[in-house]
């Protein structure tokens, strides 16, 4: 396997990272329009209170880039230490595929026990993720 392939995942979360952008961005100005919310309310995030769809949204937005973080700085140390085994790209693959199912669960109906159980599942991973780096820069 290339050493460069866990760039496909990594560009696949910047994908999902952009794709709740554009949904936030595209709920507020809906909700501008429709009056529900004043424009000025989004300078200081005062004088107002914002919509739950887009309160949601927004807390997505930042929650991605939390764990995620750690996840790109694992695909980046695995590249560098020549650890980007066939094990940890399925790692990374399998942890966009837990993002993008928290996304979903999350910006939609937002059931609490399925988000977090995938959110949780994700966090396993991630973790499994980091073992197989550290285990084949160890050994």
């Amino acid at each position: 396997m290339k050493n460069y392939a866990l760039v496909y995942p990594m560009f696949a979360m910047v994908g999902i990272t952009f794709a709740v952008l554009v949904s936030l961005f595209r709920t507020r100005a809906r909700f501008v329009r429709a009056g529900e919310v004043n424009a000025a309310y989004f300078k200081t995030y005062q004088g107002g209170v914002e919509p739950e769809a887009s309160a949601k949204l927004a807390r997505h937005f930042a929650n991605i880039f939390e764990a995620p973080t750690l996840f790109y700085v694992a695909c980046l140390a695995a590249m560098i230490a020549g650890q980007a085994t066939t094990l940890v790209l399925v790692l990374a693959w399998a942890y966009v595929a837990l993002r993008a199912t928290h996304a979903l669960i999350h910006t939609g109906a937002n059931k609490l026990n399925h988000r977090i159980a995938v959110y949780f599942s994700s966090w396993a991973v991630l973790l499994l993720l980091w073992i197989c780096i550290v285990a084949g820069v160890s050994l």
